[in-house]
């Protein structure tokens, strides 16, 4: 089964599934769900989410134009 992802932006509602934070990256996985990280834990992660992602949405840029 092929399923296409759809990525709306990230905005300031979205927060990271890991401590509440403001979400910049979210990752999609094989399963259909998607997780949402802040900058800082993504960071932490990258090497292992990278590893089962089927989509990495990274907004990241955002924080340089704050």
């Amino acid at each position: 089964m092929t399923s296409t992802i759809t990525r709306t932006p990230l905005t300031v509602s979205d927060r990271c599934d890991r401590c509440g934070a403001q979400a910049l990256v979210r990752v999609h996985l094989e399963s259909g769900s998607a997780l949402q990280f802040c900058s800082h834990h993504f960071k932490e992660h990258e090497v292992r989410l990278r590893s089962v992602a089927t989509d990495v949405q990274d907004e990241q840029h955002q924080l340089k134009n704050a």
